[in-house]
């Protein structure tokens, strides 16, 4: 099983969280995943992150399908990959309307056929095929009758350093996970609960790897969690309730949040509509303990070494093989000598 990182969306103190990367490198960590929402971009902290690292791979967690031409996503990747010397994996997500449309001003239609014709254009780019693509959503070159007709088919110039970058699809709905695991070289789970696993998403992992083209591999799972070598307590996963409260209350509006529609398969039906409530009120606190202290504690990665090794094996059993985890400790020495400990579990943990 891997050892990834999480780094934050803030972006204070870059400079200082890209040395933490570097001693968690040190201490054994397999990777680092940047994120973007509609923060910072994940583009220049991961160009950055390539020259002050050596040995990890490096991941959007995720970049927006919607917000870059295919071919500038396959370029940016090939980009990414050529700096780190092939470490880059390229993360990609549909996010949500309230985000692609509010921050973006694009319209937020189809997300299952545009990162399935993207995942398309992003592999014959990388392959350095002459690109011509006439999907439903994306026809390239533009075909007669729009722009100035100009347009002819053309490769990337540079050889990539592979011509097989891994993608990583995030998903979180059955549809999205069955497209996944038919396409993608991992899938980025979020909010995952392991008891779960096998009934809220086992059906449309099926479905997926029915289709699944052999010469992708074994399906990469990956998750993140919150995580420190500590007894669980209120002020230790304080930040992590709030977070589910914020994605289960407010990232998304009423009927169309997807961590709401998550935490409803799980069984919390009435706990999420109460968050909601909450949340939308302006009650975030109140929303924040009204986040099912069961579902905390299943979505993050707290314990003494007997019982973190106890969860990894659960999550061994579940199909995950990477863990993306976000340290909680105080302190960074706290933080490295964690992961440190954290891969020593997982170096002898059941595959």
């Amino acid at each position: 099983m891997r050892l990834g990182i999480q780094l934050g969306y803030s972006g204070e103190g870059f400079a200082a969280a890209v040395e933490e990367v570097a001693e968690f490198e040190a201490a054994g960590a397999d990777l680092v995943v940047v994120p973007e929402a509609y923060s910072f971009d994940a583009v220049s902290q991961l160009g950055y992150l390539a020259a002050r690292t050596t040995r990890m791979e490096l991941a959007s967690g995720v970049m927006q399908l919607y917000t870059r031409t295919p071919t500038l996503t396959a370029m940016t990747a090939a980009g990414l990959d050529y700096v780190s010397g092939g470490r880059f994996s390229l993360g990609l997500g549909a996010s949500g309307p309230q985000v692609i449309e509010g921050f973006h001003g694009v319209a937020y239609d189809a997300p299952l056929a545009r990162t399935r014709e993207i995942v398309d254009i992003c592999r014959s780019v990388w392959r350095r095929e002459t690109l011509v693509h006439a999907g439903e959503r994306y026809r390239i070159p533009l075909p007669p009758g729009q722009g100035t007709g100009l347009g002819k088919p053309l490769k990337l110039i540079n050889r990539p350093v592979r011509d097989r970058i891994p993608i990583l699809l995030a998903a979180m709905g059955p549809r999205n996970v069955a497209l996944a695991a038919e396409i993608a070289d991992g899938w980025q789970a979020l909010f995952l609960d392991p008891d779960a696993l096998p009934e809220v998403f086992g059906p449309a992992l099926a479905q997926g790897r029915a289709r699944r083209d052999p010469a992708l591999g074994p399906l990469d799972i990956m998750v993140p969690l919150p995580f420190a070598v500590a007894e669980p307590s209120q002020t230790l996963l304080a930040r992590h309730r709030a977070q589910l409260a914020l994605y289960i209350g407010g990232m998304g509006a009423r009927g169309r949040n997807f961590s709401n529609d998550l935490v409803r398969r799980y069984g919390y039906a009435e706990a999420a509509a109460t968050i909601q409530d909450l949340f939308l009120s302006g009650r975030r606190a109140e929303a924040a303990a009204a986040v099912p202290e069961r579902l905390v504690n299943a979505t993050a990665l707290v314990g003494r070494p007997d019982e973190l090794r106890e969860r990894v094996a659960a999550l061994a059993a579940a199909g995950v093989t990477t863990l993306v985890v976000s340290p909680l400790a105080a302190t960074r020495p706290e933080r490295v000598k964690d992961v440190a400990e954290l891969k020593h579990v997982l170096i002898d943990a059941p595959l």
